[in-house]
């Protein structure tokens, strides 16, 4: 694992953790930018003709909350292809493979980031969309990702 490790007179050692940027470039940032403007269409065609109703902060929010359910999904991903990514040219440097973050680190992220984003969508936005994001989430992270897992497509 990739951190710096300090070590006192009980010559027992403290972990600083994983740079963030590490986590971020395990979001996937490529595949949320494309979700995230794609929530920003979807917003915009929703409300053609009803711009007055559209409150600013609950839509940013409720964008914000969309990419981190994409970020989830790509750490949940990653995760569950840590071993096929580690073997391949493409995949093997992500933060995962090149033991930058430990998987079980990443899986609690990837959890923790999913809960998050779906509460934040529901409160801000609607439970109708929270329920949607929930579905997109468990989609791309365990239907597409196994599938993925069993077809030419991989490489």
């Amino acid at each position: 694992m990739n951190t710096k490790t300090f070590t006192n007179e009980l010559n027992t050692s403290i972990k600083f953790g994983n740079s963030p940027i590490d986590y971020f470039i395990l979001m996937k940032p490529r595949v949320m930018s494309l979700v995230v403007f794609t929530a920003f269409v979807g917003y915009y065609v929703g409300l053609s003709d009803n711009v007055d109703r559209l409150n600013p902060i609950l839509a940013t929010i409720g964008i914000f909350a969309i990419a981190i359910g994409a970020g989830a999904s790509g750490v949940l991903n990653q995760w569950y292809e840590r071993d096929i990514d580690s073997i391949m040219e493409r995949t093997k440097n992500r933060p995962i493979p090149s033991k930058k973050i430990d998987p079980s680190e990443a899986l609690t992220f990837g959890i923790i980031l999913s809960f998050i984003s779906i509460i934040i969508l529901g409160l801000a936005v609607n439970w109708f969309s929270s329920l949607l994001l929930a579905f997109t989430i468990i989609f791309y992270a365990v239907i597409y990702t196994v599938s993925v897992s069993y077809t030419h497509l991989r490489a």
